[in-house]
Formats: C-alpha cells, sequence, structure tokens
C-alpha cells in the first residue's frame, strides 16, 4: 500500500484509524523532504500494520499549523487521534520505525 495524501477532507480518517499513523509534513520543494519521501512510501508498502500519510505543507496550511510544523520534513506518530511522537529533519529508516514502533 502507498502512502495516502492528505488534505483538510480526508483529515478525519486519520484520527479515526485504529492502526498507528505515521504523517510525513512535506513540500515538493524541499531537499530533505525528498530524502525521506522514498523511505516513508518503502515503510507504507512494506507496513500494512501502519496507516501512512502524506501532508504537503504548501497545500494544507492549517494542518501544518495545526500540527505546529516549523520546519519540514516533520514526522509525527499519531494514535487514536492523538500525536504521540513528533520529529522535524531528515530521518533514516530505522528512525522512523523506531517511532512507530513506540506507540
Amino acid at each position: 500500500m502507498s502512502a495516502l495524501h492528505v488534505n483538510k477532507q480526508n483529515f478525519d480518517s486519520l484520527k479515526t484509524s485504529s492502526k498507528p499513523v505515521l504523517i510525513d509534513f512535506y513540500a515538493d520543494w524541499c531537499g530533505p523532504c525528498r530524502m525521506v519521501s522514498p523511505i516513508v512510501e518503502e515503510i507504507a508498502a512494506e507496513n500494512p500494520q501502519y496507516l501512512v500519510a502524506k501532508i504537503n505543507v504548501d497545500e494544507e496550511p492549517e494542518l501544518a499549523q495545526a500540527f505546529q510544523v516549523f520546519s519540514i520534513p516533520t514526522l509525527a506518530v499519531m494514535k487514536n487521534g492523538r500525536i504521540l511522537q513528533q520529529a522535524a529533519g531528515a530521518k533514516g529508516k530505522p528512525q522512523i520505525l523506531a517511532m512507530l514502533e513506540q506507540v
């Protein structure tokens, strides 16, 4: 399964998910975001136990503001509608998986 592209209209599906949710806040022009993106897609494809979502901060500034995203990429892990982990900056696959495994 690939990452779900999220906007204001489908964001509620993340809050109601029973699975842990990995959210990648990114922008198309951001170099570090382009480095993290294939890792996030790989995690989505290999780990059906997680819901993986991507939010473009340029297209969805209200969602970025709601999550207090001040720099990108920012990765957040949410479960039952609550943010349990959040980290800014490019991360490797082991670091991202570790964030998910801690919930």
